[in-house]
């Protein structure tokens, strides 16, 4: 299982480094991560995946509330919650695939950002799901290039 956990952390050099050590230096893997700062000039929200069953998520949790650097930390996995990623993907066109290709990416409400003589490169937005499914339908084409953000997120909780 994929655990989304979100911490909000202080907006200092070398925090992310240790963050990144504390779970690493565990043993647990980080399937994506995002790092921005938020509202707050002082403070950034680091979004992870990380998988794992719910034992690897709370020491994950538990560890990083240690942290004097981290102040509130969110696992998202449980909650109502909106995310989202990024992904820019470059595909490989000929005559004969551009319009289907073009045809997808609309169906996905995704964007071409670059048309080439020999490839499109479109721009998605969307849950991860949504992402990996249009990747996997363009792949036939031919994939040159991906660059994906990794999942942000937040809660839909009030307050």
């Amino acid at each position: 299982m994929k655990h989304i956990i979100s911490a909000v952390v202080e907006n200092r050099p070398g925090v992310l480094a240790r963050v990144i050590g504390l779970i690493s230096g565990r043993g647990y893997n980080i399937h994506s991560l995002n790092v921005a700062p938020t509202q707050d000039a002082a403070t950034s929200r680091i979004t992870m995946v990380v998988p794992g069953d719910d034992r690897i998520l709370e020491q994950v949790t538990k560890q990083l509330n240690k942290l004097v650097d981290v102040i509130k930390v969110y696992d998202l996995t449980s909650e109502k919650y909106i995310d989202r990623e990024l992904m820019l993907v470059k595909i490989m066109t000929t005559a004969k695939n551009r319009s289907s290709v073009i045809e997808l990416a609309a169906l996905f409400r995704a964007e071409i950002v670059c048309v080439q003589n020999q490839s499109l490169t479109i721009q998605m937005v969307g849950a991860t799901d949504e992402v990996d499914n249009f990747l996997e339908l363009v792949k036939p084409n031919g994939v040159q290039d991906v660059s994906r953000t990794g999942v942000i997120a937040v809660s839909r909780a009030e307050g």
